[in-house]
């Protein structure tokens, strides 16, 4: 049992991939550099992909890239709706990369998802996303008088809601993904052998593909929410 904690703890541990020798010494945590990575992954499929398109006659790549890209942006519009358009490249965009961080577990690495930190920078960018698309379309006027919606004496509330709706954005992703890591770190520890591969495809890909989809959907709803009233 010892040996099961210690080996639970390692794999939950956020270990530091390397220092930067300024300022005292910048740790650069291990999730943050797999974030780059993916990053790096989505830069260079895009760049590669979007290569010599054409307007006329395009070859078979290209129809499906523009059907995928087509597919995903449709995902979110159906959230969002008309009046929310500016925002699905942005929303598109973290599906794409939450897809990918949840179920980067399959090559052997830990997904960042699953550190807070990186959820919580995620939730973090798409509440402030909100709150300047409320302000965007309601003005500042408006925005704060939204606060007092749908009556002054639940004003304290929805101030609240500012912390509350990220804080439930991260810790939603973050548990999830953790969750699911802590199953099959614990089925590789104890039946090493096929049971952990059946299980990896809804860990590893269903469910990590279903927590993205839940992510940007939220965010989809508080945008739609904000730019309506």
């Amino acid at each position: 049992m010892g040996n099961l904690s210690e080996f639970l703890m390692e794999e939950l541990e956020a270990a530091t991939a390397f220092t930067i020798p300024i300022f005292g010494g910048i740790d650069v945590a291990e999730s943050t550099v797999i974030s780059w990575v993916i990053m790096a992954i989505i830069m260079i499929l895009t760049l590669v992909l979007t290569r010599n398109m054409k307007v006329e006659n395009p070859g078979k790549l290209q129809v499906g890239v523009e059907y995928v890209v087509e597919s995903l942006q449709n995902i979110v519009r159906g959230i969002v709706g008309h009046e929310g358009e500016r925002y699905v490249p942005y929303l598109a965009t973290v599906l794409v990369f939450l897809g990918i961080s949840n179920v980067f577990a399959v090559t052997g690495m830990k997904p960042p998802t699953k550190d807070l930190n990186v959820s919580a920078a995620v939730a973090l960018m798409s509440i402030v996303l909100v709150q300047i698309a409320s302000i965007r379309q309601n003005r500042v006027k408006g925005w704060l008088k939204g606060f007092a919606k749908p009556m002054a004496a639940i004003t304290p509330i929805n101030i609240l809601e500012l912390g509350i709706r990220p804080l439930s954005l991260c810790m939603r992703l973050f548990g999830n993904v953790l969750g699911a890591f802590v199953v099959m770190k614990l089925l590789e520890h104890l039946v090493p052998v096929i049971l952990p591969a059946v299980f990896s495809l809804y860990f590893d890909f269903f469910d990590g593909l279903i927590q993205a989809y839940v992510f940007v959907f939220l965010t989809g709803l508080f945008i739609k929410e904000a730019i309506e009233d």
